[in-house]
């Protein structure tokens, strides 16, 4: 197949490119700088709907994720990117005669705040979704999903907390706080949390493109399926870097007071780096986030390849070759 992979230079973007071509697809990614993926490459902004057309002419199959993430930026920031930016790929996508879409969601546009256990796909909800990132995707997965139709099949995959060697979001922010004495674990560290090692959110994107028309206007939360406590899951990885194991503790109600007065000083202030913490990802820190795989691994007729402990095993390799 022809294949789009929009936000190539991404962790799993790179990943899903990679999977692609080494099976023989015929890939371009889309994405703002160059990578080193060996793919062709349309460099451009995903809010830019004539460079979106550009990508993705001619293509048999589109996997969609280029997204602004985080807790930094206006709600206009999101908007653009992750709403606006999904329309314009899904009209590029019917313009060039695709018939398959992967949208690649979020399990926290279904997310009102209370623990999650043994939980499945529920509905996006913009209006319960905490925070901008969580909204403009709920939105933005809705948007996708109306749009399948007997010409173009749409399927939505939620992966959740995707980490592997060279991930610069959930491992590179607990390392480098771990080497500045900064890491806190919040409250008993006792909630159990689902993760996704790279490769096996990479195989089940491509799972869901190859049965897209079979599965199409479903959606599936993809993760390893081996929930931890966070105290654990934050003690391996800093294992894995050589670091020594975190001491600090907040208080539940402190970090989401904290994280709440952070926000607002960050919006206020105009800064665009990253708060120490946030009041969506205090509560995400201390309330259980694991999903029932069932129902994803018999649709996609997709299991992860890859077990935590190999997982943290290859971490741990690579944080000794890279330094």
């Amino acid at each position: 197949m022809r294949v789009v992979v929009t936000g190539g230079t991404s962790l799993l973007g790179g990943a899903v490119a990679r999977l692609l071509h080494e099976r023989g697809d015929d890939v371009t990614v889309f994405q703002r700088r160059p990578s080193s993926l060996g793919v062709r490459e349309v460099l451009g902004d995903i809010t830019a709907a004539g460079s979106v057309s550009e990508a993705i002419d001619g293509a048999d199959a589109v996997i969609h994720l280029a997204a602004r993430v985080g807790v930094v930026g206006t709600w206009p920031d999101f908007a653009a990117t992750n709403v606006a930016g999904t329309a314009a790929v899904l009209s590029a996508s019917r313009e060039a005669g695709a018939s398959r879409l992967v949208y690649v969601s979020s399990p926290s546009v279904a997310h009102g705040g209370d623990p999650l256990v043994g939980a499945g796909a529920d509905p996006a909800d913009p209006a319960g979704a905490g925070g901008h990132y969580a909204r403009s995707k709920a939105i933005a997965e809705q948007l996708a999903l109306g749009e399948a139709d007997d010409h173009l099949s749409v399927v939505a995959i939620r992966p959740h907390l995707v980490w592997g060697p060279g991930d610069t979001q959930l491992i590179g922010r607990i390392v480098d706080r771990a080497r500045s004495g900064r890491l806190a674990l919040v409250g008993s560290g006792a909630a159990l949390i689902d993760t996704t090692y790279v490769d096996n959110a990479a195989d089940a994107l491509v799972a869901a493109l190859d049965r897209a028309e079979s599965l199409s206007g479903r959606v599936f939360v993809v993760s390893n399926g081996e929930p931890r406590p966070i105290g654990e899951l934050v003690a391996r990885i800093v294992s894995a870097a050589g670091l020594d194991q975190p001491r600090l503790r907040v208080p539940v109600a402190v970090a989401r007071f904290g994280g709440r007065m952070a926000e607002r000083w960050w919006e206020s202030s105009g800064r665009e780096d990253d708060p120490p913490m946030t009041e969506f990802l205090a509560e995400q820190l201390s309330t259980a986030h694991w999903f029932d795989q069932r129902e994803t691994t018999q649709a996609l007729d997709w299991t992860p390849a890859v077990g935590l402990d190999e997982g943290f095993a290859r971490l741990r390799a690579w944080f000794a070759s890279e330094g």
